[in-house]
């Protein structure tokens, strides 16, 4: 093995954001439809995941449309995105739980909240975790929280950024801690886009790596 990490996290985020010319953030200042949008994401692509939340919102009027509709018909509207069956449950849970504690919709509040209180919030909800949460704050109110997915937590343990023994939900913490704020979104995209096309889970193609003269697999087998 050459080195434990990946030397520079300032040179890795340059460096993929150079390679993939990550577009800039552009955030949605919608929260609650970012909230949903996640949650239909859950195992399934970015379009299809697309493809469910533009049917749910052509199919409802409102939010508070979907809360009193049979999950039959909310199964039917995001039956693109998989797992309808389970997700229409999951979402008509968290819209009951969102009207319940803000009767407008509005979850703007967030912002005024710290990071910490933010996803503490967010995670109280039925069936969000660390993941979903960060994203609500990072991609629809520009709070410097990061998501960790499949590819973010497999990358970074490749790079021996953190523990390969961590869950993905741990690395959440650990990995915010040591990027700064206005690196999250750089740091989260290049690696989404570095394990979609070249750090594969099987089969990783490191001859096409920009990371490979600093990467501490590069003298052991990859799984």
């Amino acid at each position: 093995m050459k080195s434990e990490s990946y030397y520079n996290i300032n040179d890795l985020i340059t460096t993929l954001d150079r390679y993939y010319n990550i577009a800039p953030q552009q955030t949605s200042n919608a929260p609650l439809f970012e909230l949903v949008l996640t949650l239909l994401s859950q195992h399934t692509s970015d379009h299809n995941s697309g493809r469910a939340m533009n049917q749910l919102i052509n199919r409802f009027n409102s939010w508070e449309e979907i809360i009193h509709t049979p999950l039959q018909n909310i199964e039917d509207a995001i039956r693109p995105g998989g797992l309808a069956p389970t997700k229409s449950k999951r979402l008509q849970k968290l819209l009951i739980e969102v009207k319940n504690r803000q009767p407008d919709w509005n979850l703007n509040f967030l912002r005024d909240m710290s990071i910490v209180d933010a996803k503490e919030w967010l995670t109280s909800l039925p069936g969000i975790g660390p993941k979903t949460a960060a994203c609500v704050l990072l991609f629809a109110l520009n709070i410097p929280a990061l998501p960790v997915d499949t590819h973010v937590g497999r990358v970074s343990k490749r790079l021996g950024l953190a523990n390969k023994n961590l869950s993905n939900d741990d690395l959440h913490d650990v990995l915010e801690k040591m990027i700064q704020p206005k690196q999250i979104y750089l740091f989260h995209m290049s690696l989404i886009q570095h394990g979609r096309r070249i750090c594969h889970s099987r089969k990783p193609k490191c001859n096409k790596c920009p990371l490979l003269k600093n990467c501490p697999q590069i003298d052991v087998t990859i799984d």
